[in-house]
């Protein structure tokens, strides 16, 4: 079941990137796709909505989204410039205007000193204007650390469509 104030805000992104014509394509690792079902829990949404890539592994960022393995190898999926290429993929890779990406440790194991659990990287691209990246270090256990993710996705989505007009 989806959290009724994150539904407000899925509805509410959604209305707004109709109004602008926007549509959005998520890449998620460590939510599974919570992202994409959550603007999909919606009617309507698939005028939005373009496509979401559930690339869990490594090798299905490379795959299905064109980040360099090298990259993986070298920085580690949870990165800033992993984030940043997955959002970058799946914009080349749909018919979306805006991606979100996110990749991260949402525990309970998997942690590190430099990298500790609940640690994700918010990767966001908007054709022809932007690519962002944002960090975050959600506390609780692995189910709070997922709900967290969605929520603050919706809101950088939200952001990067802009003011509501007039």
């Amino acid at each position: 079941m989806i959290d009724a104030r994150v539904l407000a805000q899925a509805e509410e992104l959604l209305a707004a990137s109709r109004a602008a014509g926007v549509r959005i394509a998520t890449a998620e690792s460590c939510t599974g796709g919570l992202i994409a079902a959550t603007l999909t829990a919606i009617a309507g949404s698939s005028d939005v909505v373009d496509r979401g890539f559930v690339t869990y592994s490594n090798q299905a960022k490379t795959a299905m989204l064109g980040v360099p393995a090298g990259l993986i190898a070298s920085v580690g999926a949870v990165s800033e410039a992993v984030a940043r290429r997955m959002a970058e993929g799946a914009l080349t890779r749909s018919s979306a205007q805006l991606a979100i990406a996110v990749t991260g440790i949402a525990g309970p194991g998997g942690g590190s000193p430099d990298k500790p659990v609940g640690l994700v990287w918010f990767g966001l691209a908007r054709t022809g204007r932007f690519t962002a990246s944002l960090r975050h270090v959600f506390p609780g256990d692995r189910q709070a650390v997922r709900a967290a993710t969605v929520a603050e996705a919706l809101l950088l989505l939200r952001a990067a469509i802009g003011p509501e007009p007039g």
